[in-house]
């Protein structure tokens, strides 16, 4: 079967690798001149297995106001005319309860685990190099209540496999000693020693170069989709900016953030919404392990990660819903800075005197937090959309299970948490 991959994010490019393994033609489109360069390319570089709660959560409730209008809140809600923002709000409030986020961060947790097989099963058989490493991952907390509140999820992921460890901060600080001269004031964290980190516009890029190599797959890059031919309730082809239309005997919605418009064109709806991030890239190179984390760290508080890649500190933060608004604000990349600098005083000159690549992002996310993969309401026309910040994370296993969909296999997981609600 011939299949077209709408997108080649690291979703797009990991969904065309599944489909070549299991015998499809794949042509894979994209806009972009090369693979990963929209929310793929300056991502939090943290591969987090076992760290998929939920963005929507209880505590919500109780932290509105500031989400609205505080001045350095790490998620800031701007209203806009948007009838789908207010629409994709609405859902997002509804999915912040207790049992929901149960349910919700067991089908992620079970989906992160088939993805992180799935990348360990495409790295023995493709060499890909972009600077993966076992890191492990330190979620660090200031507050107390914060840290049990943390306990108690760690004794529930351990009865879904999760193997982690709750720290004292000077536990903390000896195991990352680049921690002992921050700022901060820790209570404690939560450890998980297998977690991983690479560079994930790196991976598009080179998974790409390999998918090239096979005969039946191509890439159309500088390719923007424009449009759906719908035909008795079937995606008959796809209108694009060259070449007219694009045919194939089914297609594949991996466009991100952008699949909802797409959608919307089709004649249905999706409930995905930008949920608009920052990072900068710090160069450490010539710093000791002493000065620089070696080990993933997320400043729970501030909702900021640092990953080391290479000879770089990948810096992510914020979660905004503004729309499509690409500008990056001095003071976004200005809060970045200092908190790198609070935390690692070591780096504090490089984060003043070099160039940081500041970067933005939409992150594709839907309001439960669980990504939506399977078909879609139009014949022909399949789904993998909605991962949120856990793209990266989530992407080998989506890919493979929507392979396995498509292909008609019996799935290795319950696929009806990632259904479109009707």
């Amino acid at each position: 079967m011939h299949i077209c991959v709408l997108g080649a994010g690291v979703i797009g490019v990991t969904t065309s690798y599944s489909l070549l393994a299991a015998g499809h033609e794949v042509t894979l489109v994209d806009a972009m001149d090369d693979a990963g360069l929209g929310a793929s390319y300056g991502n939090g570089a943290q591969l987090s297995y076992s760290y998929v709660a939920p963005l929507a959560d209880p505590s919500v409730w109780t932290k509105w106001p500031h989400y609205l209008f505080g001045r350095n809140s790490p998620l800031a809600v701007k209203p806009t005319t948007e009838l789908a923002q207010w629409t994709w709000l609405a859902h997002f409030l509804q999915a912040c309860n207790a049992e929901c986020v149960r349910q919700t961060t067991v089908s992620l947790l079970r989906l992160a685990f088939l993805s992180r097989d799935e990348m360990a099963r495409l790295r023995a058989a493709v060499p890909l190099r972009f600077q993966h490493r076992t890191s492990g991952k330190l979620v660090m907390y200031t507050e107390k209540s914060s840290l049990d509140a943390a306990r108690r999820q760690v004794a529930i992921q351990a009865r879904h496999g999760c193997h982690q460890e709750i720290l004292g901060a000077d536990e903390c600080i000896r195991l990352e000693p680049a921690l002992g001269a921050s700022q901060r004031d820790w209570a404690g964290g939560v450890y998980t020693a297998d977690e991983e980190v690479g560079d994930c516009a790196l991976f598009c890029q080179e998974l790409l170069n390999e998918l090239r190599k096979n005969a039946r797959f191509s890439f159309q890059s500088g390719t923007t989709v424009t449009g759906a031919s719908v035909r008795n309730g079937r995606l008959a082809a796809v209108e694009i900016n060259r070449k007219g239309k694009l045919d194939a005997d089914a297609f594949v919605l991996t466009m991100g953030a952008r699949s909802a418009g797409f959608a919307r064109q089709a004649g249905f709806s999706l409930p995905v919404y930008p949920l608009k991030g920052y990072s900068i890239t710090v160069p450490v190179a010539g710093l000791s392990v002493s000065e620089v984390p070696s080990i993933s760290i997320t400043d729970f508080s501030r909702k900021v990660v640092y990953a080391r890649i290479g000879d770089d500190l990948r810096v992510a933060g914020r979660v905004e819903l503004v729309g499509f608004d690409k500008h990056i604000p001095a003071r976004a990349i200005e809060e970045l800075k200092t908190s790198t600098g609070e935390l690692f005083p070591h780096a504090a000159d490089r984060v003043v005197s070099t160039a940081l690549s500041p970067w933005t992002g939409f992150r594709p996310a839907t309001p439960t937090g669980l990504p939506i993969i399977g078909p879609s309401p139009l014949k022909g026309l399949y789904l993998n959309v909605g991962h949120g910040s856990l793209g990266w994370t989530l992407a080998c296993g989506s890919a493979s299970l929507l392979a396995q969909q498509i292909g008609g296999d019996t799935t290795v997981l319950d696929t009806r948490a990632f259904q479109l609600a009707a």
